[in-house]
């Protein structure tokens, strides 16, 4: 099984993963005055269960973390129930909440 390779596209205001060349999902954002609110996450069904969602959401986590350009440093609103419900599997991730995404 290949591994999930994730980029940031920021012309397209989102996160992409690949699987083998393909595009397996990714999850949308939109910036605001120190915000950014993750508002879709979609997963290619023929690549579910493969752990796509997972990596997206903490490679966009990780970047908004790390304050790379043009996203950080910002609070993030996970309007996204994906995103959402995976920082509330990973508690380690719920200091970058905003709190606006409950």
């Amino acid at each position: 099984m290949s591994d999930v390779e994730t980029s940031h596209a920021p012309d397209r205001s989102r996160f992409e993963a690949h699987l083998d060349g393909d595009l397996a999902g990714f999850a949308e954002y939109q910036l605001a005055e120190g915000l950014i609110e993750f508002t879709h996450t979609e997963v290619d069904e023929s690549f579910e269960g493969r752990g796509v969602g997972s990596a997206l959401a903490r490679a966009a986590l990780d970047s908004v973390r790390a304050g790379e350009e043009p996203l950080g440093p910002r609070r993030v609103v996970a309007t996204c129930p994906f995103i959402k419900g995976w920082i509330d599997k990973h508690p380690d991730y719920a200091d970058l909440l905003d709190g606006r995404g409950d």
